[in-house]
């Protein structure tokens, strides 16, 4: 069985709208009618949920039937309160985890770990500050950007000149900063020119939290075959993403709406492979994006991962490998963006 260490989930998000529409407090995570909750979690063996807080975009207020925004302290103020409380409320087989060494701690003592991490650094608004503001409220992993400019950085995009616009000046200040603390840099969601950056600022390794390869799926945001080399040359990895716009040939493009909307162990598996030949088994990870992807997912909960470690196996990964993918080079990061 895969004890993975998934580092992308939007779970955790869907809790704080919660709250924030009214309907309570501190809702509760134990089972919950997404793909991700502690009860899942607990049964599948799972090693670490990466928990994000997702900075919700322009015009979303209308889609989750808000009448009126939520302020980005707050969404993050929030999200850590609800996610420690409902640890803490568990406590018998969940814990927190700030570091690699409290992951496997609390494995070890039979409980599954959960961390917290951002999507989206538009709430650092041009403050260093908030980054150690948020350093402090237990946020170990922050996305440099979602698909809106912010102040950091431009998000991935289809046009070649938007693509290769590096990082802002504040960006450049603001990531060396979050290395200085600990803090894991993600660059899922950030264009090429930010992602080149990112290879020529930090001394550490970094990663792409939810990401698949370009060559076999020409979507926006995964990374090509140069940038999963220059992840690895880093030390990075990237977590392996179950949406089917991900992982299919047929995906929305500016010349083409024809999509497929299956998501398999196969395709997941095939982009591993492909992974793993281009950039070494080192650089692949899991990044799930659960309650954050849609489409027919043949893996759509922690519980169902034997379906892909099964399928791993067929595509020629060995145990050892096998391990390494699921949890060995998260935590391997984590130990040196830590040290």
């Amino acid at each position: 069985m895969i004890h993975g260490v998934d580092m992308h989930c939007d779970t955790l998000n869907r809790s704080v709208m919660t709250r924030f529409k009214g309907e309570c407090e501190l809702p509760d995570m134990f089972k919950m009618d997404g793909m991700v909750d502690f009860d899942r979690l607990i049964k599948a063996e799972a090693m670490c949920q990466f928990f994000a807080v997702f900075m919700l975009p322009p015009g979303a207020r209308r889609f989750h039937g808000l009448d009126k925004d939520l302020d980005d302290q707050v969404h993050i103020q929030w999200g850590s309160e609800i996610l420690r409380y409902n640890v803490e409320k568990y406590s018998d087989k969940m814990a927190m985890a700030y570091s690699a060494k409290d992951i496997r701690r609390n494995f070890l003592n039979g409980k599954v770990s959960a961390m917290l991490t951002i999507e989206d650094s538009r709430a650092v608004d041009n403050k260093l500050e908030n980054i150690k503001k948020f350093y402090d409220l237990g946020y170990r992993v922050m996305g440099v950007i979602w698909n809106n400019e912010n102040c950091l950085a431009y998000p991935n995009a289809w046009a070649e000149e938007d693509m290769m616009k590096g990082l802002k000046p504040f960006g450049k200040e603001a990531v060396q900063y979050m290395e200085e603390l600990g803090i894991v840099v993600d660059c899922s969601h950030l264009n090429f020119g930010g992602f080149d950056d990112l290879c020529d600022i930090l001394k550490k390794p970094f990663v792409a939290t939810h990401s698949n390869a370009m060559a076999l799926s020409p979507h926006k945001r995964n990374l090509d075959d140069s940038r999963l080399k220059k992840l690895a040359a880093k030390g990075g990895c990237t977590g392996l993403n179950f949406g089917a716009e991900f992982l299919n040939q047929k995906t929305q493009t500016p010349e083409s709406n024809e999509a497929c909307k299956d998501s398999t162990a196969f395709l997941i598996a095939e982009h591993a492979r492909h992974i793993a030949d281009v950039a070494g088994v080192d650089t692949v990870a899991l990044g799930t994006d659960f309650d954050g992807i849609r489409g027919n997912l043949e893996v759509d909960s922690p519980d169902k991962m034997w379906i892909l470690e099964r399928e791993f196996k067929r595509h020629g990964f060995t145990e050892a490998e096998i391990d390494k993918i699921a949890y060995g080079n998260a935590l391997r990061v984590l130990d040196e963006v830590e040290g």
